[in-house]
């Protein structure tokens, strides 16, 4: 199993909102393959930065499987309006 870290820089305007669609863009990304948890955190220093941090069986699940399918551009259509700046992903494994 691996962990996606991906940093989310959201529109202060939008915070609310974001906030309100998180269970949406869970309830997508869980029907895909190779999917294992996903959970979402706000910074206290600086509210408009999330993280999710995000379970995958492989590292292919996600950048190959997920990244090349419908489910990722339906991902992005719910969370992309309210992003600042791009995202950022990197992947850890457990030890």
């Amino acid at each position: 199993m691996i962990q996606e870290i991906a940093t989310f820089d959201i529109k202060a305007e939008g915070l609310d909102e974001f906030k309100g669609v998180l269970d949406a863009a869970k309830s997508v990304i869980s029907q895909s393959k190779g999917f294992v948890s996903v959970n979402f955190q706000q910074c206290i220093e600086n509210p408009t930065q999330f993280l999710a941090i995000i379970n995958w069986e492989t590292l292919e699940d996600h950048t190959i499987g997920f990244r090349a399918s419908e489910l990722f551009v339906q991902w992005r259509a719910i969370l992309s309006p309210f992003f600042n700046t791009s995202p950022v992903a990197v992947h850890y494994s457990f030890l």
